[in-house]
């Protein structure tokens, strides 16, 4: 925290900054323009009967294309399975990205994937009760930090990273209807080898703040439910112990940057209303459900959008629309020739 600011005030210049129109990712050295006019007619193949949004498509050919491609080099010559982290804040799209990312890396590129969210690692609703009394009552409620079974996520990419040709595991899953965690038998399989982990989440990669920050609460939730500190110091606790030994597995972040924390409240209303359209009014959360539920997740958040851009290998700075504006990268993903950085 700088001297003298306010939580969270204000977000870090990164240190190569690229701004387009429209933006783009490189594409990977040797990739010419016949070749990828060819890939991203046959991307937009698979994209449109993938079932994805439609709009994936018209960002594809500029980041989620030469993205894929330059994952699927990376994973090549890693030579072990390439963990690369997705996040961004609830709405953002980094479920769809990740989703799309799958799509064309094992259509396109011959990259066998798997896509885990870190909400399939949720502790089971038992757990979290059993939390709720031992440390705090708002860890009940899932999704910040000390929620997740760690331990479980290891075990998993430890599993992946091993897994043997024609060999098949089990990948944890969670169902939010139930909020609890699903019996083993219905989770998903998948078939060895892995050559690439898409881990997707919220809150993936997220250093632990300043302890500095925690003195001033950051919300109404926190001012009434957690004046002494408790729960945020221990989600911080969380950050610093297992979550920093998880988050050490990934070899690659991108990052799908919300404009504000008060675009993300409204991206998640959208997802509510999303909700009830399909399975009827009495489906989701009102408006004061929302709003207090994503108070849990608002430090972290807000957090994230300050910590991550500095760290992230790709930034996709997104407007209110979720429009890609600017795409940021360092190391290995620079820029497109011609692109103007400053």
């Amino acid at each position: 925290m700088l001297e003298g600011s306010a939580p969270f005030r204000g977000l870090p210049s990164y240190d190569v900054r690229v701004e387009i129109s429209p933006p783009a990712l490189a594409w990977p050295p040797g990739v010419d323009g016949a070749a990828r006019a060819d890939l991203a007619a046959r991307a937009a193949i698979l994209l449109a009967s993938s079932g994805l949004p439609d709009g994936i498509q018209r960002w594809a050919p500029s980041l989620h294309l030469p993205l894929a491609a330059r994952l699927a080099a990376q994973a090549r010559a890693l030579g072990r399975t390439l963990v690369v982290g997705v996040q961004g804040a609830q709405g953002s799209g980094k479920t769809t990205a990740a989703s799309a990312l799958k799509t064309l890396l094992e259509g396109l590129f011959d990259v066998r994937c798997a896509a885990i969210s870190i909400d399939d690692f949720y502790l089971r609703k038992e757990e979290r009760a059993r939390l709720a009394s031992e440390v705090h009552p708002l860890f009940r409620t899932r999704g910040v930090p000390g929620t997740h079974d760690v331990t479980l996520a290891l075990a998993t990419f430890d599993r992946l990273a091993a897994l043997p040709a024609g060999a098949t595991m089990r990948l944890p899953a969670f169902d939010k209807a139930i909020d609890d965690r699903m019996p083993e038998d219905r989770w998903p399989v998948i078939r060895g080898p892995v050559d690439v982990v898409l881990f997707e989440g919220w809150c993936v990669g997220v250093s632990p703040m300043p302890e500095a920050e925690l003195a001033l609460p950051v919300n109404a939730l926190e001012r009434e439910e957690d004046p002494d500190g408790r729960w945020r110091t221990a989600i911080r606790e969380a950050l610093a112990g297992p979550y920093r030994a998880l988050f050490a597995r990934l070899d690659r972040l991108v990052v799908f940057q919300a404009p504000s924390f008060d675009v993300v409240l409204g991206w998640r209303r959208e997802q509510e209303r999303a909700l009830r359209r399909v399975r009827g009014s009495d489906a989701g959360m009102d408006d004061e459900a929302l709003v207090r539920f994503v108070a849990h997740y608002e430090r972290v958040t807000r957090w994230a959008m300050v910590d991550l851009p500095r760290r992230a290998d790709v930034l996709v700075r997104l407007d209110a629309s979720r429009v890609p504006i600017a795409i940021e990268a360092r190391g290995s993903f620079h820029a497109e020739e011609g692109e103007r950085g400053r």
